[in-house]
């Protein structure tokens, strides 16, 4: 149980509100900013623009996936209200008190440092990213079947790196019928692929690999999919782009020659976000209860 505990959400989607809802069955005291136009009443909950919050008696701060723009705002799809979270904000809280973000950033980092404070990113945790794959991959198979005229059963997919997404999409691409090939550079990767049943090949061999290439997903957060790789796909290749913004891919020169390519991270908390939402609810409850 988490009573007595103060936690301040700031802002997010609809996600929050199964993290809002699984903390207040816990017993902690909430504050939510930026959640004004919300309907949903909360018990233990009650909902304060950003100046009203004590943040001297704050135990815990939530922010959502994304964390914060470089500027320090906060989205939130529940208010019209600007939220921006400072390093004074962070200056005001107790010296326990720890911050949780879905990921970071260089603006993020430098305010949890200067104001001494703990930052726990949740999607950097393995339970966290293998649960997530799982409306990753529904998601992804969504787009896959609205952006072809064919059939995924029959298609060769080629899959860009092998971590924890990576794997999931192409397990389930592979059960589907499709013909999968996984790129990765370590060897244990490679050998991974070939023990899964799939076609491996080297990072280095990209622009040959994806000549016959139907669809290619990329997980790898740095640009791989270059506009000489473009080059080599046939014009009817869909690319989807799964690592976080910026993504992967060239999409300029993709748009230039007519390849279609989407970035899509995020996709649990657009496709799933109930799910999505109860995966960092039960994970961050765990993690309150240990900080307290």
């Amino acid at each position: 149980m988490l009573t007595g505990m103060q936690i301040a959400v700031l802002g997010g989607d609809a996600r929050q509100l199964e993290i809002i809802r699984k903390l207040t069955e816990l017993d902690a005291k909430l504050s939510l900013v930026g959640f004004e136009q919300l309907d949903h009443a909360f018990t233990g909950a009650t909902k304060e623009k950003l100046t009203e919050v004590n943040f001297s008696e704050v135990d815990a701060i939530i922010l959502p996936v994304p964390g914060t723009s470089l500027d320090g705002d906060v989205d939130t799809i529940f208010s019209n209200e600007k939220i921006r979270i400072t390093e004074e904000i962070l200056m005001q809280t107790p010296s326990h008190c720890v911050v949780y973000s879905g990921i970071t950033n260089r603006y993020l980092d430098d305010i949890i440092q200067s104001s001494n404070k703990k930052l726990v990113q949740l999607f950097e945790r393995d339970d966290v990213a293998i649960y997530n794959s799982i409306p990753t991959v529904e998601g992804t198979i969504m787009m896959a079947i609205q952006h072809t005229d064919f059939t995924i059963h029959g298609s060769k997919v080629a899959v860009l790196g092998l971590g924890r997404v990576g794997m999931s999409v192409a397990r389930t691409f592979h059960h589907l019928g499709a013909r999968v090939k996984v790129g990765a550079r370590k060897s244990e990767h490679l050998a991974r692929i070939s023990e899964m049943g799939l076609t491996p090949f080297h990072l280095d061999d990209l622009q040959k690999e994806v000549n016959d290439c139907d669809i290619c997903i990329n997980t790898i957060p740095v640009l791989i999919v270059t506009a000489n790789v473009i080059a080599k796909m046939p014009s009817h290749t869909l690319v989807i782009d799964l690592a976080s913004k910026p993504g992967g891919t060239d999409f300029r020169y993709a748009e230039k020659r007519g390849v279609k390519a989407l970035l899509a991270p995020g996709l649990p908390g657009i496709v799933a976000p109930k799910t999505a939402g109860q995966i960092l609810a039960n994970v961050l409850s765990q993690l309150l209860e240990g900080d307290k």
